[in-house]
């Protein structure tokens, strides 16, 4: 995990209000990947420049297709924009792609060029996507940036204060980014009950 060199604070992470079920309009499920439905939601407070967001992205993406429909993926934006430059020019793409349906494709190649996120880059990954690329950057993008805004501060509210910082349903996260250790957690690798199942 990377720290947001910007906050001093060691304060501890607390709950996260989510609720369960579908979620059509709520703010913080604007982005979600995997079975509406599904009985464990992760929450990723992430950021598209941080390289531990990136190695998190495939071990996430393997959790949520493996689960048979248990797990969910949410992404929220918590760009850590002094160590990376490009994080919120990131978001704010994203943002907008996502504005025309290709919120995790484009996030898939803001991840996987992390070392390339400045507007022209961005711009030839709208261009690959077949995105109306004039709204990618710029101050067309710019009108993303209260929806950033308010995941970074839902963050901050929570106690995030590095990237990536996972809930499972709701509950800090705080063991290794794996598949085996993400299933045990949920209790989904055992028969008895989760400590996270509600």
């Amino acid at each position: 995990m990377t720290n947001d060199e910007s906050d001093g604070g060691t304060r501890e992470a607390t709950p996260l209000s989510l609720q369960s079920g579908p979620h059509e309009g709520d703010f913080a499920f604007r982005w979600a990947y995997g079975n509406p439905e599904a009985p464990f939601t992760i929450v990723e407070f992430g950021d598209f420049e941080c390289p531990y967001c990136g190695a998190a992205k495939p071990v996430l993406a393997e959790l949520v297709n493996g689960s048979e429909g248990q797990v969910r993926l949410v992404w929220r934006h918590f760009p850590l924009f002094e160590p990376h430059p490009y994080a919120l020019t990131a978001a704010l793409a994203a943002e907008a792609a996502g504005h025309q349906g290709a919120f995790w494709p484009m996030a898939g190649l803001l991840f996987k060029n992390q070392a390339s996120l400045d507007d022209a880059s961005i711009v030839r990954y709208g261009e690959q996507l077949g995105l109306d690329t004039t709204a990618l950057v710029g101050d067309p993008a710019q009108r993303f940036a209260d929806a950033v805004r308010t995941d970074y501060q839902d963050g901050v509210d929570a106690g995030v204060h590095g990237t990536p910082t996972l809930f499972v349903n709701g509950v800090p996260y705080t063991d290794g980014v794996t598949v085996t250790d993400l299933r045990d957690t949920m209790g989904l690798s055992r028969k008895r009950p989760s400590r996270f199942r509600r």
